[in-house]
């Protein structure tokens, strides 16, 4: 606690800013001057209407209690590079202002409590989570959802769109340089144009603490994605909800606006997140063996266990009718359920490394629109389901499985709509309830959350419909 004061004065703070997560996965905060932060609050928290938060609790029981986690050597404390005023960043977790117990619903809480099941079963004490997040920066967004107009309008000078545009009358005014259709992939300047947007992003987030090694282009005009260093599940969860900060306070002081929506763009590459995922126990590496690609039975379970679940899992790591948009077979989204040594096309890859201690398990359907606490931890108990149950994944896939689809046709996809996803959830949960993670409340608030938006969409007229179908 001393120390944490002591970073205060240190560092001339003068407001507080205490944060946390929701269900959605989206940041909330409330902001103290140092004048008000005492022991007594860092001690015994500080009390919010928690009935304001979407799918969380009633009005007549929303009083809820913010607990800091200053973290050891206060890694949960951060400045922050976008406040007019000094101001630290403490992340917190939510508890029953009565009882003091841990909140079941919240998110964090939740991967805490993985982490300690994965403890209890003796064979890992820790796992390690590396996310991938893709995003897209434009220079303008509009949209609207209306009863009687329903609109969406997205811009970026990157669109190949922009290089028949005249900008003005007279003599055209166009650079001409921009990335083709899917041909983003790692170009230079000045075709790409965000060098120095993600070049800050990366420095940014090197203040707040984060473990920086690259950035780069991705493949659709206008998308990217930067390089953080893995960490354990908590603070990976943790690290990621400060990536997208990061991201989004940036594009936005370049007057741009980012968007980690997987699909927001028709035709073109989406964004996905790939999740790299390995367990260890007394420092020594689990996932490294004699089998296929060097992994050992554990991994090979593991991946087995994540196959088997694959369509209840993406209830929480593709949970939003986006998401499928970009789970559809031609854009580098692995929908099939398999596993591959590199190759891409498959659901679980093997990337290649020199060092036992690099051999890890890439997951590659989720998505950046899930919540990290709830996907890291789904992810992690449909793992441990696999090893405890010994689900082997069968055999490797080492073709192009987007070429062969006579092969492609024999194995299991994730699923191909939220309506699926919350199909599997409801009928597949035992995995992640049994040890008591995730909670029977926090699934149902979570079905219910998620039904209503894909009902939404469902009874919502889209613009492709007129065009389809106005004058028939």
């Amino acid at each position: 606690m001393r120390a944490f004061f002591d970073f205060l004065k240190h560092h001339q703070v003068e407001f507080v800013d205490f944060r946390f997560t929701d269900l959605r996965g989206t940041w909330h905060h409330i902001t103290y001057p140092t004048s008000a932060v005492d022991d007594d609050l860092c001690m015994q928290g500080l009390l919010f209407d928690g009935s304001s938060i979407a799918g969380w609790c009633a009005i007549n029981e929303s009083d809820m209690l913010l607990k800091p986690d200053f973290g050891s050597d206060l890694c949960n404390v951060r400045l922050d590079p976008f406040s007019a005023y000094p101001t630290a960043i403490v992340i917190c977790d939510v508890h029953h202002p009565l009882s003091g117990e841990p909140y079941a619903k919240d998110p964090r809480q939740v991967a805490k409590k993985c982490i300690k099941y994965l403890q209890s079963t003796g064979f890992a004490d820790e796992a390690f989570f590396g996310p991938e997040a893709e995003f897209f920066i434009f220079d303008g967004v509009a949209f609207q959802a209306r009863s009687e107009k329903t609109s969406y309008e997205i811009y970026s000078d990157e669109f190949p769109s922009q290089n028949g545009e005249t900008h003005g009358q007279g003599a055209i005014k166009n650079h001409g340089c921009r990335p083709g259709h899917k041909g983003g992939y790692f170009p230079v300047q000045p075709l790409d144009s965000a060098q120095d947007i993600r070049s800050e992003m990366l420095l940014k987030m090197a203040e707040m603490g984060l473990k920086v090694e690259k950035h780069h282009h991705e493949v659709a005009p206008a998308q990217h994605e930067l390089g953080v260093v893995y960490n354990t599940l908590v603070k990976g969860a943790d690290e990621l909800q400060v990536y997208k900060y990061v991201v989004r306070n940036v594009a936005r002081s370049y007057g741009k606006t980012a968007t980690f929506m997987p699909k927001p763009v028709f035709g073109d590459n989406g964004s996905g997140m790939h999740v790299h995922q390995s367990l260890w126990k007394n420092s020594e590496p689990l996932f490294s063996g004699k089998n296929y690609a060097g992994l050992s039975d554990t991994a090979l379970f593991y991946i087995g266990g994540i196959l088997k679940h694959a369509k209840s899992l993406n209830a929480f790591t593709n949970p939003t009718t986006n998401s499928y948009k970009r789970l559809v077979p031609g854009y580098e989204a692995p929908v099939i359920c398999a596993y591959s040594a590199q190759n891409r096309s498959a659901a679980c890859r093997i990337p290649l490394v020199h060092s036992p201690k690099g051999k890890r398990v890439e997951v590659r359907f989720p998505d950046p629109s899930a919540n990290p606490y709830l996907a890291f931890s789904a992810m992690l108990l449909a793992g441990i389901d696999g090893i405890q149950n010994r689900i082997h994944p069968g055999d490797a896939q080492d073709v192009d499985l987007f070429e062969h689809k006579e092969i492609a046709k024999t194995l299991p996809t994730v699923s191909g709509c939220l309506k699926e996803s919350l199909q599997a959830l409801e009928n597949d949960h035992e995995y992640l309830t049994k040890s008591g993670v995730f909670s029977k409340e926090l699934i149902e608030s979570h079905l219910e959350m998620k039904w209503k938006e894909f009902y939404r969409l469902a009874h919502h007229p889209h613009p492709l419909e007129f065009e389809l179908y106005y004058n028939s």
